[in-house]
């Protein structure tokens, strides 16, 4: 028998002897009235050695246990804190014997006198306590600063009792989450819910996750974007909404990439891409402000400045910028060349724009580490967008990047529902040649769009990488509770 199962086995004893004695190791609650750092501010003046007068009553994990015969010391731990038990046999009797049966991992409650030891540690003298809930496995050995990722993303309840600093990530993401809302709010956005299964997929170009439905024997797709659900609302009436959801795109997993993530994704009637930019720069900029009280974020030694205006750069001028290469005076053999000489990667047939998007991604996004928008796509990046004004090989298009990141996704939104189709059709075509990323056709769509639909500006940001930007987070793992992770077996 391996050391915890002998220890389960131990502890699954102990539970039967408290049934024995008529106690539930289960109870269904406790008043608990006082929180570890209440108490802690609440005694602060309190002498080593001074007993306050009043009593507390308290509840939580224990995370520390010293038995001394006719003393114990234990140490829990609930939502704000620590904070200490005395507890003494002269005092509690024969209940004291009842300690025997409880171990790290338990749930606690107690009540007694506020006092200082003798080292100064503020401490419970307890009068009364109840077992609350039995831990059946012992927390980790290293539970103490628990460093191995693997365990501490399978099992983030032992990761956020080991790193007090981990709970503050997350604690932080549902500030940076609330302050979104309250910006778009604001700008009287509406917030509403999309369907994330989906009859058909779409607004990104992304492999899905399929499943079925199978009381009408029909497929269905988890949702890759809320886009195309958003744009029928703008139609049908709303001029601004928004939505935070969960999207999932079935590909690679690294440190930026998680297949299920969490995004924000807006369309403003009446709008477009230059005002989408306005807006990125703004939200951030209150963002910011509301979850670290400053617009400045330090991130690996770099100081990134959201008080300011953001660069903004065409993806060619980026280029030619950042490598020398002028794509706009290269032939697509120049081009070709260009790929194998710098071995950017490049899958499929031959495309001029996705060829010219490849060289950015691969030799030039990563040298974005200030706040910068990147914009004016090649034509061929997406069939959802508008042409760049006076350029018909481009499209207004603009991606936010900042460390190297791409944070986000914005347009002027294609509203033509003749070139909207004529775009979907060729994309489905594409599709039916094997691009498993391809966009499909979306009919219901185009019947939206063929009733009439305003002018709009549309813009999608990653929570998750906001998150890990203001939090300092080295992997969207940092800022996910349950990552996806690979199983253990493989």
């Amino acid at each position: 028998m391996d050391p915890e199962e002998q220890l389960i086995n131990e502890r699954k004893t102990k539970i039967k002897a408290l049934k024995e004695k008529k106690i539930d190791a289960y109870p269904y609650s406790y008043d608990k009235k006082h929180a570890a750092s209440e108490l802690q501010a609440k005694f602060l003046g309190l002498k080593p050695e001074e007993k306050s007068g009043k009593k507390a009553k308290t509840a939580g994990r224990i995370m520390g246990l010293r038995s001394m015969g006719a003393i114990t010391f234990m140490h829990i731990q609930d939502n704000t804190g620590r904070i200490q038990l005395y507890f003494s046999s002269d005092e509690l009797k024969k209940k004291y014997e009842l300690l025997q049966y409880i171990d790290l991992g338990d749930y606690l409650g107690a009540e007694g006198e506020v006092f200082r030891t003798k080292r100064g540690e503020l401490s419970i003298d307890v009068k009364k306590f109840e077992l609350l809930s039995k831990a059946l496995r012992p927390l980790p050995e290293k539970f103490h600063g628990l460093q191995d990722p693997e365990i501490r993303y399978r099992k983030r309840y032992l990761d956020l009792l080991s790193n007090p600093e981990v709970k503050k990530v997350f604690e932080a993401r549902s500030k940076v989450i609330a302050a979104v809302r309250e910006f778009l709010d604001k700008k009287s956005f509406v917030e509403v819910e999309t369907p994330l299964l989906q009859p058909v997929y779409g607004g990104a170009n992304a492999r899905p996750f399929k499943t079925k439905i199978n009381a009408w024997d029909m497929d269905m797709y988890l949702s890759i974007s809320p886009e195309l659900y958003l744009k029928r609302l703008i139609g049908g009436g709303f001029e601004a909404v928004y939505t935070i959801c969960k999207n999932f795109r079935n590909e690679g997993v690294d440190r930026t990439h998680n297949p299920e993530f969490t995004m924000m994704e807006c369309y403003w009637a009446y709008k477009d891409y230059n005002d989408m930019m306005r807006l990125t720069e703004e939200l951030y900029r209150h963002v910011c402000k509301r979850v670290l009280g400053k617009e400045q974020v330090e991130y690996c030694g770099v100081t990134l400045d959201f008080s300011k205006q953001w660069e903004r750069i065409s993806m060619v001028d980026a280029i030619k910028k950042h490598t020398n290469i002028d794509v706009k005076e290269l032939s697509d053999e120049d081009i070709r060349k260009t790929m194998h000489d710098y071995k950017v990667k490049y899958e499929g047939e031959y495309n001029r724009g996705k060829a010219i998007e490849e060289i950015f991604d691969q030799l030039v996004s990563e040298k974005l580490t200030q706040p910068t928008f990147i914009t004016d796509h090649p034509k061929e990046s997406t069939p959802l967008c508008k042409a760049k004004r006076g350029d018909e090989n481009h499209i207004e298009r603009f991606e936010p990047f900042i460390m190297g990141w791409e944070i986000g996704n914005a347009y002027s939104e294609l509203n033509d529902p003749v070139r909207q189709k004529e775009l979907l059709e060729e994309q489905a075509e594409l599709g039916r040649g094997g691009d498993e990323e391809a966009h499909p056709m979306d009919d219901d769509f185009i019947t939206a769009m063929e009733h009439g639909m305003p002018p709009m500006g549309g813009l999608g940001l990653g929570i998750d990488r906001m998150v890990m930007l203001l939090t300092g987070a080295h992997s969207i793992r940092d800022v996910i509770l349950f990552p996806i992770m690979r199983p253990l077996n493989k």
